[in-house]
């Protein structure tokens, strides 16, 4: 008994020097259930949930097996992104633990304000990169993949906000829109349009996230920065 006790002990010291791009998403997570307080479903229905507990902050997870209270477009599994073509398998958003915890954190003081947290992108695999690069070889817009991105390390998220009913809040550009009026700096806006992007920025940035100056969609968690890039893949159930 000692014997397997000290091989489990071995195998899980081995597993915690697998690199990022092995990693697996933890699936034996205890599951719990939760009644959501401010949640977009009704109180009184109840949810299973899993928690973080037991979870390093780099691992990689489902952000709705965490939450239930975000909303989601992926468009990359979709032809509708600049693009023009489906580069995921399937729509799904993950992210690492700490990131995740984050945007959750951001999103119950949105859903304060009767909104929520929309996503565009979430992690995505270096593979991916590879492929967006070969379809848009620009690094304006399209990070390298040789060096990667901060949504290759399960840091980054593309998003806007919406209402509880589904509304998207007017930013004043559709995602992936490469223009000035994209731009952060850019004030030559309707004064909604600032406010909301005024609005989802603060909410951000007050919870360890930072932007990029030519995109009012992307954010990128300050410690998430400095993770490995990884090709993490998840599986798609259809």
């Amino acid at each position: 008994m000692r014997y397997g006790v000290l091989f489990l002990g071995l195998c899980i010291l081995a597993s915690c020097k697998e690199k990022p791009e092995e990693t697996k998403v933890e699936e034996a997570i205890e599951v719990k259930t939760v009644v959501l307080k401010d949640s977009i479903v009704p109180q009184e229905t109840e949810i299973k949930l899993k928690t973080f507990e037991g979870l390093a902050d780099t691992t990689f997870v489902r952000l709705a097996d965490f939450s239930n209270d975000f909303a989601y477009d992926m468009r990359y599994a979709t032809e509708n992104n600049f693009l023009k073509t489906k580069v995921y398998d399937c729509a799904e958003c993950y992210t690492r633990v700490k990131t995740a915890k984050a945007l959750i954190k951001a999103n119950a003081d949105l859903m304060k304000k009767g909104l929520r947290i929309k996503f565009f992108d979430c992690y995505r695999p270096n593979s991916v990169q590879y492929k967006m690069w070969e379809i848009f070889p620009n690094p304006q817009y399209v990070a390298n993949p040789e060096k990667g991105s901060i949504h290759n390390k399960g840091g980054a998220v593309d998003i806007t906000l919406e209402d509880l009913e589904g509304n998207e809040l007017e930013m004043g550009t559709d995602f992936d829109f490469f223009g000035k009026k994209a731009h952060h700096d850019h004030m030559d806006l309707p004064e909604q349009v600032l406010r909301n992007r005024k609005l989802l920025k603060e909410t951000m940035e007050a919870h360890g996230f930072w932007s990029i100056r030519t995109e009012w969609w992307h954010y990128n968690l300050s410690a998430g920065s400095n993770d490995k890039v990884a090709n993490f893949k998840w599986e798609c159930n259809d």
